[in-house]
This record gives structure tokens, sequence and C-alpha cells, in this order.
């Protein structure tokens, strides 16, 4: 049974972050921000202007104080340390903000919106000096880890996206169902029904693997090379779209949530190293994700579902309800998992050593 988090939100609590110290934060809908201890107690409560919902919040890597929100099409730069009226506030995107990320070095910020348009923010400035660009909603944007220039993003398009901020066109895309061929049953017969809209993106902590929850129940994971990405591995645990991943922070765990209701915990790790140690697996790669240019027919080879059998959950949690937002602290030296819903609190799951 899940322990919840209770007395924080009237509204759906929609995103969630924790900061070095272990404090979390919760933005929910009609603007509610609720700061926690680790014992799941409200130690600050706000309602942003507008009362627009907060769609994403994500805390500076360098000072655990300073808080990322975004509301509307605003981000609001708070300190959590006097939980009042925002310090700073920014403009920049033209339609609902959708995700933010703050690079760790705390020298960019990124805003992603349904307009499709990634804005990147240079934080000392305070001015936008990139403008990035899906054709679609664009629902997830991440700064690689130990890669400040570097980010990747997913959209409504289909397409995930590799960028470096000295450019202004990707460095390279991928189209998901591109990816996915008719030898794909039984997915390929509802793939036009239930296309692989990506939802969500997270990049493990080595900063070269990332994973992408899609609307067609499967989980992606790429690894970048240079100045592109290949799929290593494609798995599906949710009857419905995954709409959370999240990779924690000790090597290659991680974490998804569905429409589905489940979480589920996957050992990505042990999957990539069986895919390193085949070479024949490595060209057959290689071919699939040939640019665009040498695509003869267009489309893209796919990783054979036969090599894909041994990827199984290890660990489901039957959360029962849709899920809005994962995180993964360290409370009391053991790692939990919270879980945001369309309920107004949030649930916390032990995670077995």
């Amino acid at each position: 049974m899940a322990a919840k988090w209770t007395g924080g939100h009237s509204c759906s609590v929609l995103c969630l972050n924790v900061n070095t110290e272990g404090l979390v934060v919760s933005g929910a809908e009609r603007g509610e921000l609720t700061l926690w201890d680790g014992e799941g107690t409200p130690v600050g409560q706000l309602r942003l202007p507008e009362q627009d919902d907060v769609t994403s919040v994500v805390f500076s890597a360098h000072h655990p104080s300073t808080l990322y929100t975004s509301h509307g099409e605003t981000i609001s730069v708070l300190d959590i340390r006097s939980l009042q009226e925002p310090l700073e506030c920014f403009h920049v995107n033209e339609e609902e903000i959708n995700c933010l990320s703050v690079n760790d070095t705390d020298s960019f910020l990124a805003a992603a919106d349904d307009s499709g348009v990634i804005k990147i923010m240079d934080l000392e400035s305070k001015k936008v000096t990139r403008s990035l660009r899906h054709s679609n909603i664009c629902s997830s944007v991440a700064f690689r880890p130990q890669r400040p220039q570097s980010l990747v993003s997913c959209g409504l398009d289909m397409q995930v996206t590799l960028w470096n901020l000295q450019k202004a066109r990707p460095l390279w895309t991928t189209n998901l169902q591109e990816c996915d061929t008719e030898e794909d049953s039984p997915q390929s017969a509802g793939q036009f029904f239930n296309p692989p809209l990506a939802h969500s993106l997270s990049v493990a902590s080595c900063g070269n693997v990332f994973g992408c929850g899609a609307q067609d129940g499967k989980v992606r994971i790429f690894r970048v090379t240079g100045a592109k990405f290949e799929r290593e591995l494609e798995f599906q645990g949710h009857s419905l779209g995954v709409s959370q991943v999240l990779f924690m922070p000790e090597a290659y765990w991680l974490l998804s949530g569905g429409n589905d209701g489940k979480v589920l915990l996957w050992d990505v790790g042990s999957e990539l190293g069986k895919q390193q140690r085949s070479p024949a697996k490595s060209l057959q790669r290689r071919k699939a994700h040939a640019p665009a240019s040498s695509r003869k027919d267009g489309k893209l080879n796919k990783v054979s579902s036969s090599e894909q059998v041994g990827v199984m959950p290890k660990l489901t949690i039957e959360h029962g309800e849709k899920v809005n937002w994962l995180s993964c602290p360290e409370i009391k030296g053991s790692r939990r998992v919270l879980v945001a819903d369309q309920s107004s609190s949030v649930s916390v799951y032990p995670l077995p050593e």
C-alpha cells in the first residue's frame, strides 16, 4: 500500500521535483505549489498569479533553494526558503509550457511548449539565445548531464531530437513511427490508431543513454554516439500510453509510469550490456539508424522483436490511477517512488533494496 502525502493541494498534482537537500516540490492545477519535507509534511505553500496550472518544476543544479516553475506561458523563479511572490517572471513562450530543464552548470534553461517551440534562455543575461522547434506539441525536453550545450527533446510529432546549442538545426532526429515496420505485429496493426506520440524523456546520469515513453505503451532506449543516437532497446510493459519515464541516479534503473495506472521498474543496464556484447546486433543497429539521406525506402529497419524478449520489469506497482509525474528521492537512506496522479495527494512507495 502506498503512503499518501496529503494536505498540500486541493487539485490534481501535475509535476514533482526533488532538490539535493531532499526537499520535494509539487505543482498542481490552478497555480498550486507545495514544498514538502521528507516526512511528507507541507512546509511551504503558494498559489501562483493567474492561477494557471503548474506544469513543470525544476530546481537549480547549484542552488537548491532556487526553483523554476512553469505555469501557463510564464516561467517563475522562486526562493523556497521564503515561498512568496516570484523573484522573477519570464514570458518567453507564446503557448502553454509543458516541460522545463536546467543544465548542470546552471547556465541555460529550456522551456518546451504547445506550439512545438523550445525556448533556450541564458540564465546570466536573462535573454533567449535559441528557439528550437518541433512540428507539433513539444512534450518533453532534457539537458544531458555533463554536456551543458547538449539536449534532447520529443513531441507529439513522434520525433525524438538531439540538439546542440551552438547550432540552430537538430544534430539528429528519429521518427518513432518510421522505426516501426509492419513485421512488428500485433502492435503495427494498431499503430495507425495508436501512433507513438512521444510524451516523456529522461537522460541517465552518464549523459549518453536516454529513454522515451510513448502513446503506444512502449519505452525506447537510445544511446548517443557523437552527433547522433541509435536505438538500443525497446520494450512494452504498459497497456496504454507511457506518460512518464525517469532514470534513477544509480546507473541504468528506469521507472516508467502509464495511463494504465502502473509504475514499472526496469534494469536497462543489464540489457544494454547484452546489446554491446553482440557485434551482429550493433551492425544491425547501425544499418537501422542510417541517416534519412541514405534510406532508400524511407523506412528504418527495426530491431527485431526476438532481441527484446529478455526485457521484463523488475518491479510492478499497481498504482491504479493515470500517472502524471514520477520522482525518486532518497528519504531516510532509502529510495522512494513518488507518484502524482489525478488526485490532490502524492503517493509514496518504498523501493526494495
